[in-house]
């Protein structure tokens, strides 16, 4: 397999895309018509996200275990330090110094942002600025309790028993997810503001999102401790691809009516499954996403993770300097602006703030 998987970066530029496309058609923003049905789909890049961490965290933990080499929690955590944290600081500290930055009118506490707990209790109607942060939460617990039940795993002899977790915590999913749907929002469905309940309980909190990140982990439990089934499936890497397609289609018709049953239960996994197939496929030798060497899918890549934190941010200042010279922000060429505009400040960021701190992750390593 070679060095750097492209796959991985075309969809993770898909994913990034199509969060962007799904958020500049909110009502607070000015957007063309057209967008509104083109990417009411694209909430589910964060599952796309969520696949991917799970995938590339879980190799490297993974990889680890299979040659003998005990997990250190320090050294996992110092490396999500310098990956996550510097820029997102900086990302809160604008929404709190300087409130034209804000896309609406009201900020979640501050405690809550710094530790990880806002997608808890989120009350998007009244505390929507910065909203999008709630799937950074899951990615934090996640990066918090993996390398610890692995730790535990590994000291306990246990490990070759982990599979049973994975599958205790799909199931979980599920039942959470019906306990909520059943216990926690249904109760309110026929209230004014019923959409407020099924968010809260249902689509922010960590325990009803693991799906995707569960997926990723079993594909990397796949690559790294069964080579010979990964080797015999290598073939197949289109075939995964168009069937993970399929399968989105197939989440698409079941989350048409979001809030319904069946998708509040049953389409997070639908999904999850969907995008676990196109991860698959993508770095299998044998599919074209992972021949295709794109410099621009590689920008978007490596920019996304600013891109995501600042282009709610981005959009609204934008927006509003467009409309200071009259300018209409509906149609498609302040899409085209704010696109280009959001680029330009994450590629600022990725200069000034997370390369540098990757450099010094980097001499923290090779120091140790």
């Amino acid at each position: 397999m070679q060095k750097k998987l492209y796959g991985l970066d075309h969809l993770r530029a898909f994913a990034i895309c199509i969060v962007f496309l799904f958020h500049y058609q909110i009502p607070y923003f000015g957007h063309p018509e057209w967008l509104e049905n083109f990417a009411k789909f694209g909430w589910t890049g964060v599952d796309l996200f969520f696949v991917l961490s799970g995938f590339l965290i879980s190799s490297q933990l993974f990889f680890q275990i299979k040659n003998g080499i005990e997990i250190s929690f320090k050294d996992f955590f110092l490396k999500r330090f310098f990956r996550i944290l510097p820029l997102f600081w900086f990302v809160t500290a604008i929404y709190f110094l300087i409130p034209v930055f804000r896309e609406r009118e009201a900020l979640p506490p501050l405690w809550k942002l710094l530790t990880f707990t806002q997608n808890f209790g989120l009350n998007i109607q009244d505390f929507g600025t910065f909203s999008h942060c709630w799937s950074l939460c899951v990615e934090e617990h996640f990066y918090f309790f993996l390398p610890i039940v692995l730790i535990f795993l590994q000291s306990t002899k246990l490990f070759h028993k982990s599979y049973l977790i994975l599958i205790l915590l799909f199931l979980f999913g599920l039942a959470i997810r019906f306990y909520s749907w059943e216990n926690l929002y249904l109760p309110n469905s026929n209230k004014d503001n019923a959409w407020l309940f099924w968010y809260k309980y249902i689509y922010y909190p960590t325990y009803n999102r693991l799906d995707g990140l569960l997926t990723g982990v079993s594909i990397a439990a796949i690559y790294q401790f069964l080579p010979n089934f990964w080797d015999k499936l290598s073939k197949f890497g289109n075939h995964f691809l168009v069937l993970g397609v399929l399968i989105l289609i197939s989440a698409y018709v079941l989350c048409e009516e979001e809030r319904s049953f069946y998708a509040t239960v049953f389409g997070f996994p639908l999904i999850a499954l969907g995008y676990g197939f196109m991860v698959l496929g993508s770095v299998y030798p044998s599919c074209f996403l992972y021949k295709w060497n794109s410099k621009i899918t590689s920008l978007i890549a490596t920019l996304s993770y600013g891109i995501y934190l600042t282009h709610k941010g981005i959009i609204h200042l934008t927006q509003q300097l467009l409309l200071y010279f009259d300018v209409d922000i509906n149609n498609n060429l302040t899409l085209v602006i704010c696109i280009l505009t959001c680029v330009l400040i994450a590629y600022i960021l990725h200069k000034v703030i997370e390369k540098p701190f990757m450099e010094l992750r980097t001499k923290y390593i090779t120091s140790n």
